[in-house]
């Protein structure tokens, strides 16, 4: 589907600042620009014809010249098990992109997706599958916070930039995006609640060091030597193992905020007794969190996890170095719960509807709102 859009102005990702001069551009009085700002980071409005105090000669203005991103829902599920929602997002060039609902009792958090698809190409991740088809917007990782919000009808509290593709890899439109998110005159959500992981892009570790937000960085580890590292991840052999953990080191001690090592379980890969041991080493000579994620199995994948109890020995392995670790609370079990597989049996079955209808067969199908039985 080709994209209409690209000669139009993007207000969804500008700044307030930006914003005020843009409308001032279209002949209005600066004031205007905080009204448009609070429609669209406040109030959350999908579209111009919602926004009832700005004149009809101004909306029809911004239909002209501006772009108002908005997502549309192909497909939302909904655990039986703990009521956490799946949303597979429709963007306006027909892309589609995943993000996550999860209540606990601390507040929802969101998992957002920085990219459509990605190019990193971890070998337990079905996001990876296909390669990365682009990056996203700052309005478009907003959007999908947004209409979450504005669909659940609940408020969002945390952000986890954890979803398909590698935020460091979209470094600008994720700077842009935290400063949005967390500005006082839009949703402002605390810096303190936001999370972005990375795969260990050195360069922009140190590069996001150094815009000294109060984020969480998160490092996905998932083994503990260069070697390992890189048959689980071929991006590593672009990184170092040793100077990656340094480039961490420093991130703490430029912003005070400890880093967060994430390590995917994946069953005799990297889940032995002398792995456990390795691990807590490591991260005792850091301050940092580590987060033990039992891997979800992936059809085009042969990755398992590790039993329940191998789990749990191999926490208290880690936890003898004195460090804090956890292992991550599985939600959404019932609904394709690994990080790209709701995308990839969409655009399968996308596929095959389409194969089919080339064939002149005739195939049932479409998107929208289910709820699955555990």
């Amino acid at each position: 589907m080709p994209d209409t859009s690209k000669d139009l102005i993007d207000i969804k990702s500008m700044t307030l600042p930006e914003l005020t001069g843009f409308v001032t551009e279209l002949g209005e009085k600066p004031f205007r620009g905080r009204q448009l700002y609070e429609w669209l980071h406040v109030r959350l409005a999908s579209s111009f014809g919602e926004m009832t105090n700005l004149s009809k000669d101004l909306r029809s203005k911004l239909s002209q010249e501006a772009l108002l991103v908005s997502a549309r829902p192909a497909e939302i599920l909904t655990s039986q098990i703990d009521g956490t929602q799946k949303y597979l997002f429709s963007l306006p060039d027909g892309n589609v992109i995943e993000s996550v609902l999860m209540r606990y009792h601390h507040g929802n958090s969101v998992c957002i997706s920085s990219q459509v698809g990605c190019a990193m190409g971890c070998r337990f991740c079905a996001s990876t599958i296909g390669g990365k088809v682009r990056s996203l917007r700052a309005s478009e990782m907003l959007e999908q916070i947004y209409r979450i919000q504005a669909l659940s009808g609940e408020r969002v509290s945390n952000v986890v930039v954890m979803g398909t593709g590698e935020p460091l890899d979209n470094y600008d439109n994720l700077i842009r995006f935290i400063r949005l998110l967390t500005d006082e005159n839009g949703l402002h959500i605390s810096q303190r609640s936001v999370t972005v992981s990375t795969c260990g892009l050195i360069d922009k570790i140190t590069l996001l060091a150094q815009e000294k937000l109060q984020i969480t960085l998160a490092l996905s580890l998932h083994a503990v030597t260069q070697e390992k590292r890189e048959k689980l991840m071929p991006i590593a052999k672009r990184y170092p193992m040793d100077r990656l953990l340094e480039a961490c080191r420093e991130y703490f001690q430029v912003t005070g905020r400890r880093v967060t090592l994430e390590y995917s379980l994946v069953k005799g890969e990297n889940d032995s007794p002398e792995d456990a041991a390795m691990l807590g080493q490591i991260a005792s000579g850091m301050h940092c969190h580590v987060n033990l994620i039992p891997v979800n199995p992936v059809k085009e994948r042969s990755f398992r996890r590790p039993d329940h109890s191998h789990v749990e020995a191999f926490r208290n392995r880690v936890a003898l170095s004195g460090v804090s670790v956890t292992v991550r609370r599985e939600m959404g079990a019932d609904i394709s719960g690994a990080c790209g597989q709701l995308r990839r049996g969409y655009l399968d079955e996308k596929k095959k509807t389409i194969d089919n209808a080339g064939s002149g067969s005739v195939t049932a199908g479409g998107a929208g709102s289910k709820e699955i039985d555990a």
